[in-house]
């Protein structure tokens, strides 16, 4: 199997990596496929002024939690406020930690390397310091999320609402849903793909193997489709994007992501809910909006918080 997921990893470097493509400088990858055009159109697609945030909360009580101290966010408060002046002003004030990748998040483009190079050909040790990412940090790419955004409710087109944990989402099945949801999708667009498996955990009220168990996802066989359709950026309501077990077997690890972040630069965005924009997208029979997902432009960053907000 080590062979078999070798010769993959090979023939995708060779055949989907875009470095040099936008420049020996560049720190937006697929981000470039989104002009001033591309977010004017977009924009006339806000045509009844409904708007659906597509975050999960961020609070203790979220499905992060693993060995490498990826945990859920801890809020707690700083001052209650009760200390007033006399003229009755009180302050109240919190903090918060947590990693930057705790809800719903979009992975930078320094998350992920190929054999120690990153994205356009940069060695790990010239992106990532002590202060880390300083050279495609996500702060560089925080008024970059604003394009056309469309809904593949996989979940509803193949399933019941939900796909089984282990489903592996096919280009043929990206294929027929976009058929089926009689939608366009293609250069600079933003593309969120509903699983239903966020559904499926709030409805048995667990997230046990969210973060790291068996979970639908795009088969590696998709960086054809990701590649060929130009698209901007890709976000789930999964953990990971793509499929979980990992088609090649062990010792594997997200082998879409080694290609699609540092050979292609290609935006990924994961743990999105998606439910409440895909009851109305299926309500009016519409799949298309303006999406403004902006991180946090936290310097340095390898993922960026988010609060994406879709308004149809």
């Amino acid at each position: 199997m080590t062979a078999l997921l070798d010769d993959a990893l090979a023939e995708a470097r060779r055949k989907y990596r875009n470095w040099g493509r936008w420049g020996p400088d560049d720190v937006l990858g697929t981000l470039n496929f989104i002009d001033e055009g591309k977010r004017a159109q977009a924009a006339g697609l806000a045509r009844h002024g409904r708007a659906f945030s597509l975050a999960m909360e961020f609070n203790r009580d979220g499905p992060r939690s693993d060995a490498r101290g990826r945990g859920n966010p801890i809020h707690t408060m700083l001052d209650s406020g009760s200390d007033g002046t006399p003229q009755g002003f009180g302050d109240a004030e919190s903090v918060v930690f947590m990693p930057l990748r705790a809800s719903t998040h979009w992975d930078g483009l320094g998350h992920i390397f190929d054999h120690g190079i990153g994205w356009n050909g940069r060695p790990r040790e010239m992106v990532i310091t002590g202060a880390g990412d300083e050279v495609t940090g996500v702060e560089r790419q925080a008024a970059a999320f604003v394009s056309r955004g469309v809904l593949l409710d996989l979940g509803r087109v193949l399933g019941q609402g939900e796909l089984d944990d282990g489903f592996t989402i096919t280009e043929e099945h990206l294929r027929t849903t976009i058929h089926t949801q009689d939608v366009t999708v293609g250069r600079g667009d933003i593309v969120l793909i509903r699983t239903g498996q966020l559904t499926r955990c709030r409805r048995l009220g667990s997230w046990a193997g969210y973060s790291h168990g068996p979970a639908p996802g795009l088969s590696f066989g998709t960086l054809g489709w990701l590649h060929g359709s130009e698209i901007a950026a890709i976000a789930s309501d999964t953990c990971a994007l793509e499929v979980r077990p990992y088609e090649f077997g062990e010792p594997c690890f997200a082998p879409l992501h080694q290609i699609a972040i540092p050979n292609m630069g290609l935006a990924i965005g994961e743990m999105f809910d998606l439910d409440a924009l895909a009851a109305e997208c299926a309500a009016r029979r519409v799949y298309e909006f303006l999406l403004v997902a902006a991180g946090l432009p936290i310097t340095g960053g390898v993922g960026a918080p988010v609060n994406p907000v879709a308004i149809m």
